[in-house]
């Protein structure tokens, strides 16, 4: 089943907030000043690129709670619509393009479970490009590679019924290695390292049941 229209919205809001969430619960704790006779020193001002905001509302209870982050991946869940869902993502540990430097937005790899649909770990990757029309992209984990399916920026596993050996050869699998090709005829390559998938897959099946 692929993600329809609507959700794929949903998702498009989800994700950024996800990722903020999980830059927020990564900082450290600040620590006590020690006790000293000398002048406070001044906080520095936080660069632009720190996650110092909070992430912002998305539909209301659509906004993602993070269930727990899992080596590379987090688990989180949210209600958009009042619907729960639960899912995974991560970003690649690795992101190639050939020829080298062209410019995309931000790949990832997102993994979702939405009971009122009966839906369970649909796989969907965005890759920051357009795909070439008409072409496909694969994954390859370990020595298996899967065909995917594209449209827009988004492709998913293209036979659904080899969805479940994905997931299965995810959880025991090192790195996932997505390759696909732009509407400019620019190669990616993204390599995703599956350390801690098989954990938050867990997590969220408990949470989403």
């Amino acid at each position: 089943m692929r993600i329809a229209r609507g959700m794929a919205f949903v998702v498009a809001l989800l994700v950024p907030a996800a990722f903020a969430v999980s830059a927020i619960a990564q900082q450290p704790e600040p620590q006590a000043p020690a006790a000293t006779h000398a002048p406070p020193k001044r906080t520095p001002k936080p660069r632009p690129e720190d996650p110092v905001k909070p992430p912002p509302a998305v539909a209301g209870e659509a906004k993602p709670a993070l269930l727990g982050q899992f080596g590379d991946w987090g688990a989180y869940t949210a209600t958009p619509g009042g619907k729960k869902i639960c899912f995974v993502i991560a970003k690649p540990s690795s992101a190639e393009t050939k020829p080298p430097g062209r410019s995309r937005g931000e790949p990832y790899m997102f993994l979702s479970t939405r009971p009122a649909e009966k839906v369970t770990n649909e796989i969907s990757i965005a890759v920051g490009y357009p795909f070439k029309r008409e072409t496909q992209a694969t994954a390859q984990v370990g020595s298996t590679t899967f065909a995917l399916y594209t449209e827009g920026d988004g492709a998913w596993i293209k036979n659904a019924e080899e969805e479940a050996h994905m997931i299965d050869a995810m959880r025991s699998g090192d790195t996932a290695v997505v390759t696909g090709t732009s509407t400019h005829g620019t190669e990616t390559i993204d390599t995703y390292s599956l350390k801690g998938l098989s954990q938050a897959l867990d997590r969220v099946a408990q949470e989403c049941k």
